[in-house]
């Protein structure tokens, strides 16, 4: 393991205890926009996550949810190595905010550490069935400290999945509505579970098969790609060519299917 993996899976639980323990007592619910929803508990687990990793890492930057981004130190702390590469910290306090607010018990923590641009740690952490996923880059991905792999399912009609939709799925011409039923019609069936991370995880761990969405931000998925990809599988933008996370778009599978996945998406005619 490394400090910063250590220091990842400290915050991620140290946030995703706060979240078990406030579930069911949101103290406010504001609008991010008129469908998105922010509370309490995300400011407040965001802050403990950003704190735990500064308590260590005080020159870091950061690019959570709630705060945005927010730069370090431009100088190295004192008796630092100064060839130290260029740490970011990419944070979703509470993935499956709407889920949370309804005490839905479907969320979690996604913290990742980006270095020099590379996401090189992953951690995901769901505080009700108390599964921690991580990722190092280069050392595999695990459930509880036991490997995991991506499933074996190799067609499409075969397959489990799992999508999401825009806050502002009514108003929003972007709503994957036409690619939700599509791929619906081919397949096992597709989830819709709220929390992209979790979804990912899922993938990781072969207990889906595949999963896209539209709209998302770095945060939603950075860790889980990781983890996905260090477990098998592969992840693209929508067509298949290289992720993008500000992009918002994101393909993951199990590789075995993910060129059928890009070609149903491509037929069900949406934006």
């Amino acid at each position: 393991m490394t400090k910063v993996f250590d220091v990842a899976k400290e915050a991620a639980l140290a946030g995703g205890a706060l979240l078990k323990a406030r579930l069911g007592k949101i103290k406010s619910v504001d609008y991010k926009s008129a469908y998105n929803l922010v509370t309490d508990v995300d400011k407040a687990s965001e802050d403990l996550i950003i704190a735990t990793i500064k308590a260590t890492f005080p020159q870091d930057s950061f690019l959570a949810e709630e705060g945005g981004i927010t730069h370090g130190n431009a100088a190295k702390t004192a008796g630092q190595n100064q060839s130290a590469p260029n740490r970011r910290w990419i944070i979703d306090p509470l993935d499956g905010t709407t889920n949370y607010t309804h005490s839905y018990p479907f969320f979690c923590v996604s913290i990742a550490a980006e270095e020099d641009g590379i996401v090189t740690h992953g951690v995901i952490f769901n505080p009700m069935s108390g599964e921690f996923f991580r990722a190092i880059k280069g050392q595999g991905a695990f459930l509880n400290d036991e490997p995991i792999h991506v499933s074996s399912c190799a067609s499409l009609d075969n397959g489990l999945l799992a999508t999401g939709f825009p806050p502002d799925t009514v108003n929003n011409i972007y709503n994957n509505m036409d690619s939700f039923k599509h791929v619906t019609n081919i397949c096992h069936g597709v989830r819709r579970d709220g929390s992209a991370a979790l979804d990912l995880s899922f993938v990781a761990c072969g207990r889906l098969d595949g999963f896209w969405e539209r709209k998302l931000s770095a945060w939603d998925v950075a860790a889980g790609a990781l983890i996905v990809e260090e477990a098998g599988g592969k992840v693209s933008n929508l067509e298949g060519g290289p992720l993008d996370m500000m992009s918002g778009h994101i393909l993951a599978s199990n590789s075995k299917i993910h060129q059928e996945v890009v070609d149903a998406l491509a037929s069900a005619n949406v934006h």
